[in-house]
């Protein structure tokens, strides 16, 4: 059977958590999407997940929120993540970080789909211990259950990010980074079958830097002077990706970067048609 999921990058503050409720559930729809991660770690604010967040973005139709280095901003999360692993934090954090880095999780269908958060180190904080090995453990541990697995790579450094796809090619279904705000087009199905993208975007408003007013990001640069980071407003996106991912093996047959605003919705930079029924996989020779 083939399965498509879809992953949206970190979702900045109230505009991109209002156009996720606006517009994510009619995607899903359309696009015959069964499963969706969404990174919420600025999602409050610009910075950081609060519960009331969380219980936004898993009502308009995430089945699982990852994050990255803010996620502890806001401390009420902590106890939360502890008991719903539904919100992950970076797996390479240290043992005793509030919540887990990794996730089975089942769709209404019985697909069991495993999911992993990781950080990157380079010019990442707070440091964090190697993914490498960290993410190659849980890989092992999930593939006892399932072929299906998703990776979300929170780094700033590119390179970084295109290396762990290489590490990880044909052992997982579809790696994504995450953290810059800026989505890349290098998407690809790996040789092995693993769809990769170094970075799938931001949620929020496009019209400032990186989600934030360019007037007070200008100021900063051009100053050196301490400025609030207010959200900015305008061109709200959703920035992602979509990948087809064939349950049997776990491997991945395509991946189309997504952007999605209040009027339109566009794949590969194309308006997105209503997807083709889903059809089952043909026999293995």
């Amino acid at each position: 059977m083939r399965f498509r999921v879809l992953a949206l990058g970190d979702v900045v503050g109230k505009p991109g958590r209002k156009l996720i409720q606006d517009r994510l559930r009619g995607f899903l729809r359309e696009q015959q999407v069964r499963f969706c991660v969404v990174n919420a770690e600025n999602s409050a604010g610009g910075s950081g997940v609060t519960p009331e967040c969380m219980k936004e973005l898993l009502e308009a139709g995430a089945n699982v929120l990852t994050s990255g280095d803010h996620i502890f901003k806001h401390r009420e999360i902590c106890p939360i993540m502890d008991r719903d692993n539904r919100l992950l934090r970076p797996i390479n954090y240290a043992p005793e970080a509030a919540g887990k880095g990794y996730g089975l999780y089942e769709t209404p269908e019985g697909v069991k789909v495993g999911v992993i958060n990781a950080s990157g180190r380079v010019f990442m904080m707070p440091p964090a211990d190697s993914p490498w090995h960290a993410v190659r453990s849980a890989v092992a541990r999930l593939r006892a259950e399932t072929k299906v697995i998703l990776v979300d790579l929170h780094a700033e450094v590119t390179s970084e990010k295109i290396a762990m796809g290489w590490f990880l090619d044909g052992d997982v279904s579809f790696l994504f980074g995450t953290h810059t705000h800026v989505q890349t087009a290098d998407e690809r199905v790996l040789p092995k079958g693993t769809a990769y993208i170094t970075d799938l975007g931001m949620c929020g408003p496009h019209a400032g830097v990186i989600g934030r007013r360019a007037d007070r990001v200008l100021s900063a640069f051009v100053t050196q002077m301490p400025c609030p980071f207010d959200v900015a407003t305008d061109d709200v996106r959703l920035c992602g990706a979509m990948a087809t991912i064939e349950t049997n093996t776990g491997l991945a047959v395509d991946i189309q970067r997504v952007v999605i605003t209040q009027t339109e919705c566009l794949v590969n930079g194309l308006p997105a048609a209503p997807a083709a029924p889903a059809r089952a996989a043909a026999p293995a020779r």
